[in-house]
């Protein structure tokens, strides 16, 4: 238990002395220790727990309730004084709505209900800490490069940087509470110090478009927040008043068939599946480490997390089923969305949603395949995203764009970036790298599930959108460009070892994650279901052979070559000259251009998402019609 606490408390600690630091020098030195420190308890924590099975630790806990319930009222009226600043009077409402179901429970229900082990691990818990653990001090390490460069690029923006590792410690020391909560009351405080810390995050530039999308993010959290409330005022209620996870599991379906639908919403929410997506796409005006934070290893992911808990109560349900086709339809439109998106940040944006929404909907089938293949999905996108939100990012200060049309030729201009942007790409689309393995594991699950040819053609159709738009993108990095300026040597070091080790860590996955299976999830799902999903010995060998070709890819890039190498563009029988000129069919000189299609008549963001909200809608409200009235089950 003492190394659950240390990650739990140990971020908070730092979060504070960043408030007393100003100096870079030693605020580098404190990120650094700190993230190295976090980073090799995780580890320790794998290596020290991966065969124990799930562990529960039972302690008396009323001090620590009476805390939490201190601190939500804390957190209630310092989001009830932005709302009154800002005059938000639906974040007022919503937020007075979740503050008398907090003041209820506690003071009408708490004395006859009592969780004896609040704190647990599990192989899940494992997994997830290692990628809130490794990838989050990543991200915090990359920050200190980044913050460096954001206020020449922001000016007229005060220097906050203190604040700004605050949040980002707090959010980290919530997500580890968060995971190792075995208590639903403990669950939703940390879930509740999520939502303030992307609120804060959010609107961190306090520029008027940030504090709209600050708050388009917090009524909608809210909304899930309510929603969870009022899940543990029911559970409590109940004749056995069950407020623990594993009480909650083990327990009849048909007694919590309402707080699941419950907890199903506040989980869509988080995770920014239709039709609360848009929340996480306004999301991108924050700075980018703050992007690849939510994105990759916190919020979106407790969203996620909370479902794949409560799959044994979804599985076989038509609250499940409903869940499931949420975020099927979210990954398909999402998918189509991105496709006419030329901002890279709105394309990984959209991208994250789509992903999220393959995770939502194999948590809504609930069966141990679908499972295995939610947490493998978890795994690889956490770790691909955050490398592609990182290095855009670097791109970004360099290149002074985050448009794609403008990464033309990045491979001359920042050839080991474009290279780890390659890989990160890579890992979101191309065979055997770890997304395209999940997808395959999906397509069985889904196969073998009611109703299961709608979510196979839902998943190839989106799969196939998510090749076009990712396969563009790669295109125009690879392309050389001439006289092109290097300025890679621009690059903090800390957005160096923050990216290295990302690129490693994304590659490695790759190659060990049948090890992975084998100790953490596989364990997992026989301990939860009674069977487990892997597979079969010829396929990870036909992946490994394959991963070796893969790995020359991004090789190939770096390795030198002399610029008489280079042969100049095709066109039409008439090469290109050395300023990317042609000759064309009527003699003219015609200077050459690349660019890409995004099908914007198409795909188009308005063309496409209003359709997904309103599907996605009629299917969250028949999930909350078949729980009320019982119907729950097919």
């Amino acid at each position: 238990m003492q190394l659950l606490l240390f990650l739990i408390l140990f971020p908070l600690i730092t979060a504070f002395f960043m408030l007393a630091v100003r100096r870079d020098y030693e605020r580098g030195w404190i990120v650094k220790l700190s993230a190295l420190a976090i980073g090799a308890v995780t580890v320790l924590l794998l290596l020290t727990q991966f065969s124990q099975g799930t562990v529960y630790y039972s302690f008396n806990a009323e001090q620590v309730n009476l805390l939490m319930f201190v601190l939500e009222m804390v957190i209630t009226l310092i989001i009830l004084g932005f709302a009154v600043k800002f005059r938000n009077y639906l974040v007022i409402a919503l937020t007075l709505v979740e503050t008398v179901l907090i003041v209820w429970f506690e003071t009408a229900a708490t004395p006859a209900v009592v969780v004896k082990s609040p704190l647990f691990i599990d192989q899940f818990s494992i997994i997830m800490a290692l990628i809130v653990g490794i990838i989050g001090s990543l991200i915090c390490v990359y920050s200190l490069g980044y913050m460096r460069h954001f206020y020449q690029h922001h000016t007229g923006i005060p220097d906050r940087t203190n604040m700004f590792f605050l949040i980002i410690f707090v959010f980290i020391s919530a997500m580890f509470g968060l995971v190792f909560s075995n208590s639903l009351v403990w669950v939703f405080f940390f879930w509740e110090v999520t939502t303030l810390c992307s609120f804060l995050l959010i609107g961190f530039t306090k520029t008027e478009e940030a504090t709209k999308n600050a708050f388009t993010a917090l009524w909608m959290n809210l909304l899930g927040g309510i929603a969870f409330a009022a899940a543990i005022v029911y559970l409590t209620y109940q004749p056995t008043g069950m407020l623990g996870l594993d009480q909650v599991l083990i327990s009849g379906k048909a007694l919590v068939l309402i707080p699941a639908a419950l907890i199903g919403f506040a989980g869509l929410t988080k995770a920014a599946q239709m039709p609360f997506s848009s929340w996480l796409v306004g999301a991108m005006v924050a700075p980018t480490p703050v992007s690849a934070l939510l994105h990759s290893s916190t919020m979106v992911k407790a969203g996620v997390y909370i479902l794949v808990r409560f799959a044994p109560v979804f599985h076989g349900t038509t609250i499940g089923y409903a869940l499931a086709l949420v975020g099927a339809f979210t990954f398909l439109v999402a998918s189509g969305i991105a496709i006419s998106q030329s901002n890279a940040k709105q394309v990984l944006a959209y991208s994250t949603i789509a992903n999220l929404g393959l995770i939502v909907a194999c948590a809504g089938i609930g069966t141990y395949e679908a499972i295995w293949a939610a947490i493998l999905l978890i795994i690889f996108h956490a770790i691909s995203k955050s490398l592609m939100f990182l290095c855009v990012g670097t791109v970004e200060h360099r290149i002074k764009s985050r448009e794609i049309e403008d990464m033309n030729g990045l491979i001359v201009r920042l050839p080991r970036i474009a290279a780890m942007m390659v890989i990160g790409i890579a890992g979101m689309f191309l065979a055997p790298f770890g997304m395209l393995i999940s997808k395959w594991a999906a397509i069985q699950a889904f196969i073998d599930a009611p109703f299961g040819l709608v979510f196979v053609v839902i998943l190839i159709f989106g799969s196939a959108l998510t090749l076009f738009f990712w396969a563009k993108w790669m295109g125009k990095l690879l392309v050389i460009t001439p006289d092109a300026e290097n300025v890679e040597g621009l690059v903090d070091k800390n957005e160096w070892v923050a990216l290295v080790s990302l690129s490693g860590l994304t590659i490695i996955t790759c190659f060990i994650f049948p090890v992975i299976s084998a100790i953490l999830i596989e364990p997992f799902l026989l301990a939860n279901y009674g069977s487990t999903a892997q597979l079969s010995q010829d396929n990870i060998l036909i992946m490994i052979m394959m991963m070796f070709l893969i790995v020359l890819l991004p090789l190939s890039i770096l390795l030198p070559h002399r610029k008489h190498r280079q042969l100049p563009p095709y066109m039409g029988g008439v090469a290109t000259t050395h300023d990317m000129h042609f000759q064309n069919s009527l003699g003219a000189k015609t200077e050459m251009k690349l660019s890409n299609y995004y099908v914007g008549s198409w795909f188009g963001e308005a063309r496409l998402r209003t359709t997904g909200i309103c599907i996605c809608s009629i299917f969250i409200v028949a999930m909350f019609a078949a729980a009320v009235t019982g119907g729950g089950f097919p």
